[in-house]
């Protein structure tokens, strides 16, 4: 329903709008059916339907509720249009991981990191998986999906945080939103980073993408940032911190923020060397953000504590499993104080 400027300008508009608004919720079809008198909340509502579940379970946290969610989940994962996404199981080839290796030395599959990962936690007794929710930062693309769809089976759904190139750009607000959904006596594991293509050819900065025939840029928005440095470098493009258009502010953003850590990539010879270190700084340009956010919302740490795993998301083709680079794995108290680095659990 549409309210007329002459009604918005009108002397009495409050009154006149309230009117319009109680006679379009009179005539919706989803009106709130009344909680009984001394009972909880009815979740009844007249002429709609929620999940059965929902009668009983109330809290998004507890453990069968979850359990529901996970499985719904792993369902719509199995049903996914392989044309469109990478599904298991994945061609394994030695020749293409010393490939990767040579690279990005130390990178690991994502099917080793979730195991990896979950047992250093679990031997520094962080809480477990199913009092544990994962929360990250890493970019907008599709393919960033594949790292998320790994943790899934053992943590559950995630909150996002993530933007353009990985950069937690949901800031303080989105950190505050996300501490609150922790389990009283449970944990978060955060984990954040840029991303990176390599091809089957080892192109970096390239990947073959499903359904896709041409060999696409991963990633994007780092490339045109990388593009925007060296244009500054060479005088074609000149420093702005004034906000771009509200319809690409945050490729305005990745560009400023990794202007600071730009210099090393100017000083490098070939392309590839380019590609190869860009995420780097992407990383460094992101931890300094996620540390201020992470100070700034300490208070809303739970009991469990905050684990941060941090690093290089590596994105292969359709047919190989992606990797990943570990650069951080920290463990952080109920007091936002750092209690314990787990990297060298993970590396090793």
């Amino acid at each position: 329903m549409l309210i007329s400027k002459a009604i918005l300008h009108s002397p009495n508009n409050g009154r006149t709008i309230l009117a319009l608004r109680q006679n379009l919720l009179s005539r919706s079809t989803c009106a709130v059916a009344p909680a009984a008198a001394g009972s909880a909340q009815n979740n009844n509502i007249a002429g709609c339907s929620r999940p059965s579940h929902y009668s009983t379970i109330n809290s998004p946290n507890h453990p069968t509720q979850r359990q529901q969610r996970n499985q719904h989940d792993n369902n719509n994962n199995n049903n996914k249009n392989t044309a469109t996404h990478k599904a298991a199981p994945f061609s394994t080839s030695p020749s293409f991981d010393a490939l990767v290796q040579s690279k990005f030395p130390g990178a690991i599959s994502n099917t080793a990191l979730v195991t990896k990962v979950t047992a250093a936690l679990s031997s520094r007794n962080f809480a477990p998986p199913t009092k544990t929710l994962l929360a990250t930062s890493l970019c907008a693309d599709e393919l960033s999906r594949t790292l998320e769809a790994a943790f899934l089976p053992a943590y559950g759904p995630n909150f996002h945080l993530g933007g353009l190139s990985g950069f937690p750009f949901a800031g303080n607000t989105g950190f505050g939103a996300m501490a609150a959904h922790i389990p009283d006596d449970g944990a978060c594991l955060l984990i954040h980073g840029p991303h990176v293509g390599i091809t089957k050819d080892g192109i970096v900065g390239k990947v073959e993408r499903p359904g896709v025939a041409n060999v696409d840029t991963c990633c994007g928005s780092a490339v045109a940032a990388s593009n925007y440095l060296k244009g500054i470098h060479d005088g074609t493009a000149t420093v702005t911190s004034s906000l771009r258009s509200f319809t690409d502010f945050q490729q305005g953003a990745v560009q400023e923020l990794l202007l600071p850590f730009g210099n090393r990539l100017e000083k490098l010879d070939g392309e590839e060397k380019r590609m190869t270190q860009l995420p780097y700084a992407l990383y460094d340009a992101q931890e300094v953000m996620m540390n201020d956010i992470i100070e700034a919302g300490k208070g809303g740490i739970k009991k469990g504590g905050l684990a941060i795993l941090g690093g290089i998301q590596i994105n292969t083709g359709p047919e190989t499993e992606d990797y990943f680079k570990v650069l951080r794995l920290d463990c952080y108290d109920e007091n936002g104080e750092v209690v314990a680095s787990l990297l060298e659990d993970i590396i090793q």
